[in-house]
């Protein structure tokens, strides 16, 4: 996995959770490497502590990850977190101790309640590298039943496709109010944000480039990550920059 192209830099962009827009470089996220896996972290995770950026809002991980051919996490235990994992390339075999198995493949999301404890494997059986997103969303309350559910997600161009919403039967739904989008744009395409029911959002860049548009204008490109509040910030357009522009929208309670 090449290292992350450089975002267009930002002025007066804090790291500060509190501030109108906390902007997050791709290439200043931390960076795990292991013979089979090579992984870069929104916030701090494992090894990588820093009290600065710890998560925002119930936000807690994002990892982006890629695995080699025939490796992958063997069975661990999770409690008390909402986990997302979303395919970006590639295939992992999943399998968990409430029994649930199966493939995640390119384009499907996978969503789990660790809840009171589960044990889970996540391994790549075929013989090509995936990525993934791993996202780790802190639950309302503790001590809830483990859940799990899959489903693919049909990407349509220059729309916003809902992934996760509790008010929406198209989307899942995890054990905190928030919404998922997944948003593809070809070169030159531009969209309005969609209607954000909570104060936070965040825009996590899987591929390509885009401009962002209204009381701030900035670019982002593959890696990046951006934490706004809708009504300060003023972010209402996404120009494409590229032909492969994917990412995810975050609204956040």
């Amino acid at each position: 996995m090449q290292p992350p192209v450089p975002s267009t830099p930002m002025k007066a962009i804090s790291t500060a959770a509190h501030a109108a827009l906390v902007f997050r470089p791709a290439q200043e996220r931390f960076h795990s490497v292991l013979d089979w896996l090579e992984s870069w972290h929104s916030f701090s995770f494992a090894g990588h502590h820093d009290p600065n950026w710890m998560s925002f809002g119930p936000l807690r991980v994002i990892n982006d990850d890629t695995i080699s051919a025939g490796r992958g996490f063997g069975m661990h235990s999770h409690r008390d977190m909402e986990i997302i994992t979303v395919m970006i390339e590639g295939e992992l075999q999943h399998q968990d101790s409430a029994g649930s198995h199966g493939v995640i493949q390119a384009g499907d999301v996978q969503r789990m309640s660790a809840g009171t404890g589960i044990m889970h494997s996540e391994i790549n059986q075929s013989d090509q590298p995936c990525r993934l997103l791993q996202i780790w969303v802190e639950p309302s309350q503790q001590g809830l039943d483990p859940a799990y559910e899959q489903r693919k997600i049909v990407l349509t161009d220059q729309e916003w496709i809902p992934v996760l919403d509790p008010n929406n039967s198209k989307a899942m739904a995890i054990e905190r109010p928030i919404q998922l989008w997944r948003l593809r744009l070809a070169q030159g395409e531009s969209i309005q944000l969609p209607e954000l029911s909570y104060p936070q959002a965040w825009i996590q860049m899987l591929n390509g480039a885009i401009s962002i548009s209204g009381g701030t204008a900035a670019n982002l490109c593959q890696g990046d990550g951006l934490g706004f509040h809708p009504t300060r910030a003023e972010i209402n357009q996404i120009h494409s920059l590229s032909n492969q522009t994917d990412l995810l929208l975050f609204g956040l309670s």
